[in-house]
């Protein structure tokens, strides 16, 4: 792919410098870090990015290509990528490569941004929060660019979660455990696999489906998948989970959590920053235990807004005390902000899989 003069230009008038590949229309998102060491290929597949441009801040991303078989979807939804440094083409050698990193991207329309002096914009990011950014080749026009990068902090008039959400029913596995209904928020690859893995028949429903309609199908549970964006422009899915709380089993993953502390009658707020990376410490709270967490999430839940007495913390983020799990002393509900199925990142928490199998039984 050739490349050319790049320039990453912030909400706040900064500019960062590189090569840019790929298309030459300007692409505007909201600029957020990910701190993963491994996994470029799942993060940039992940649905949960959609409107976002990431930057890696692990300094050489690209060294073991692209196999199709480890992405988290058929679709990528970032709107653009900043890297230190993409492998070269000699590098990529690895045995089980597809094609290569910046092959994947041409092939998706996603531009490219190397060359960036990536430590001082995660800096910037942290000291500032996130921005809304515009990637360009040129800074003429700078002022109604500065307005682009403000605009790429909106979203799509259906929402990011319809925008990536399935359209109609999916249905995978044998049944010869449980029937799952799995709300598709945007959902990873890797929490369908986790359940067909269990021996789960797994239903996959779009986002908008009403609480009569998943009743029909006759489920075991509800799982609650990750996504993208604010969780307060799904009002859809918070009316149908308040519908479905004491009727079955409910298991929310990040964005699926934030939607059922919703409908519990909590509430979230936006992050500084956010959680993007596989390298977050969380604490069970009944056992103790530390684990080290995959996440990936801009909002959080306010802990202070749980007013059910029988709604308990089940998790807590030991970096700045943010609600990282909830369960309740009577409902047959679980919920977790990080991501049990990692993907990438550790596995340690993937009994959470089995828990809520156990929670159905």
């Amino acid at each position: 792919m050739t490349a050319r003069k790049g320039y990453l230009l912030l909400e706040n008038g900064s500019v960062f410098a590189g090569k840019l590949l790929g298309q030459l229309s300007p692409t505007s998102g909201e600029v957020v870090f990910n701190t993963s060491m491994v996994g470029y290929d799942q993060v940039i597949s992940d649905p949960s990015y959609a409107g976002q441009i990431v930057i890696m801040t692990f300094p050489l991303i690209g060294n073991y290509g692209i196999n199709r078989h480890h992405l988290e979807s058929d679709t990528p939804w970032l709107r653009a990528l900043v890297a230190r440094e993409l492998c070269p083409e000699s590098g990529c050698q690895h045995y089980q490569q597809e094609m290569r990193l910046d092959e994947y991207l041409q092939d998706n329309n996603i531009p490219c941004l190397t060359g960036v002096d990536t430590r001082a914009l995660t800096r910037m990011i942290r000291t500032r929060g996130t921005m809304g950014g515009v990637i360009v080749d040129s800074l003429d026009a700078k002022e109604e660019l500065i307005k682009s990068a403000n605009l790429g902090l909106q979203p799509p008039p259906e929402g990011f979660v319809m925008q990536v959400s399935r359209k109609v029913i999916t249905h995978l596995g044998s049944g010869s455990s449980k029937r799952i209904v799995l709300m598709d928020f945007g959902v990873k690859k890797s929490i369908i696999t986790s359940l067909l893995r269990l021996g789960c028949e797994v239903l996959i429903v779009p986002a908008a489906t009403t609480a009569s309609e998943i009743m029909a199908l006759n489920p075991d549970g509800v799982l609650l998948s990750n996504g993208p964006g604010d969780p307060l422009n799904c009002p859809y899915a918070i009316h149908t989970i308040s519908n479905l709380l004491g009727k079955l089993p409910i298991f929310g993953i990040c964005l699926g959590h934030q939607l059922l502390a919703l409908a519990l009658g909590g509430d979230t707020y936006k992050m500084p920053f956010g959680h993007r990376g596989g390298n977050h410490p969380v604490k069970n709270l009944q056992n103790g235990r530390v684990f080290i967490t995959s996440q990936n999430h801009g909002y959080a839940v306010n802990k202070d807004s749980l007013k059910d007495p029988d709604l308990e913390l089940s998790f807590i983020n030991l970096n700045d005390n943010s609600v990282e799990g909830l369960r309740h002393r009577h409902l047959a509900l679980m919920s977790v902000q990080f991501h049990p199925e990692a993907a990438p990142g550790p596995e340690d928490t993937r009994y959470l899989f089995d828990d809520f199998m156990t929670m159905i039984a």
